[in-house]
């Protein structure tokens, strides 16, 4: 387009006075737009077609708004405590609390993308335009003339006097959002150290003792049945061998859902290594834990120091812990203290020993340390 086709620009009182179309069209022919098509895709208002349309673009709207309400009231009301699974056909609801978040949430999420995309399809003006472009900034004229065509492109798409469907975009927008804030609050409504001085909390595990309680918590191994009670014995290692141990205590036999929560307990797991005698001889002890061992049996967690993944993984020869998710590095000669990788805390060390009633291993008190990642009141 030539610069002889540009139409003359008008005053700044002669703009302030436009209405809205005329700032349509100017801003159109200065912007050298060619609108070659523009339809209504509703010429006749009110037919039973159009109804039907919005009717069916409002309905994923409120489909949205009831799947977020369902959402919310699924992360606040539904149990979300542990249940030791069942195996007499009894409806167990802690088994559909995380598919229901997700179903919920995802609906949520589904039907307002749905009925946007349903609203532009059946609504919006389907216009084919031509424009040259041009270089530089925009001008005041510009801005003006671009807000005008927004507005105008609002206007032609009919939102405004459709009120079915904004109330129900405004109930599906507004309760999605309201989900994904209480998703995101959620977690900070509970006090990570209201009970800091239990295996609740963030600074203990389930090989603590609740207060009041002296028996012994042994070293049990995992069979694959919860009531199945294999304890530990020295002679069951060889040298070079590492078993995962979880926390035992007799009041719990026969018990299926303790047995079971302490199996599936994030923070229980330990490492059970025996390391072979010439590598036994070279240990380097952490200061204040020198008795933590039985011999050349080392006890510690499984919940690596970084983010939290299970170090699964021990090399008999060079006598290194791995995580396999980040691939941290662990020394056990040197008490578990990060040789390579993100890592940069020691491992925390179990003090175990051998009850001499029974000849298996026991735990002599909890980790005297916080396992796992870091958290904001940890200072070491």
């Amino acid at each position: 387009m030539s610069t002889d086709d540009k139409p003359e620009l008008p005053t700044e009182a002669e703009l302030a006075g436009m209405s809205r179309d005329d700032l349509v069209k100017l801003g159109g022919k200065l912007d050298g737009v060619e609108l070659v098509e523009y339809p209504n895709p509703w010429p006749v208002k009110g037919t039973r077609a159009e109804k039907r349309a919005e009717r069916a673009v409002a309905f994923w709207f409120v489909l949205s708004a009831l799947a977020g309400l369902a959402f919310i009231g699924v992360f606040i009301f539904w149990p979300a405590k542990y249940e030791a699974p069942r195996f007499d056909g009894v409806f167990q609801a802690y088994y559909w609390y995380t598919p229901l978040l997700g179903a919920t949430l995802g609906l949520a999420i589904l039907a307002v993308g749905v009925g946007v995309l349903l609203y532009v399809r059946k609504f919006i003006p389907h216009e084919l335009a031509v424009q040259n472009r041009h270089d530089g900034g925009s001008s005041e004229l510009d801005k003006k003339t671009i807000v005008a065509h927004l507005a105008d492109s609002g206007e032609r798409s009919t939102i405004v006097r459709r009120s079915l469907i904004t109330r129900s975009i405004g109930a599906g927008a507004g309760v999605l959002g309201l989900g994904l804030g209480v998703f995101t609050l959620g977690a900070l409504l509970r006090n990570p150290h209201a009970r800091s001085d239990s295996a609740d909390g963030l600074w203990h595990t389930g090989w603590l003792n609740e207060p009041g309680n002296d028996e012994k918590v042994f070293l049990r191994r995992d069979t694959g049945d919860a009531e199945e009670i294999v304890l530990v014995k020295p002679e069951d290692l060889d040298a070079g061998a590492m078993e995962t141990v979880f926390p035992f205590r007799e009041s719990e036999r026969g018990d299926h859902a303790k047995l079971s929560a302490a199996l599936l307990r994030a923070d229980n797991p330990v490492m059970l290594i025996r390391l072979r005698p010439e590598d036994g001889a070279r240990v380097i002890k952490h200061k204040g834990q020198e008795d933590f061992n039985y011999g050349d049996f080392y006890a510690y967690t499984k919940i690596c120091s970084h983010l939290g993944c299970p170090t699964s993984l021990f090399e008999q020869r060079t006598n290194r812990i791995l995580c396999p998710c980040h691939q941290s590095q662990f020394n056990a000669l040197e008490y578990a203290k990060p040789i390579f990788g993100p890592a940069t805390r020691k491992l925390a060390q179990l003090p175990i020993d051998v009850d001499p009633a029974t000849g298996v291993f026991y735990a002599k008190s909890d980790f005297i340390e916080p396992v796992g990642p870091a958290f904001w009141e940890r200072k070491s």
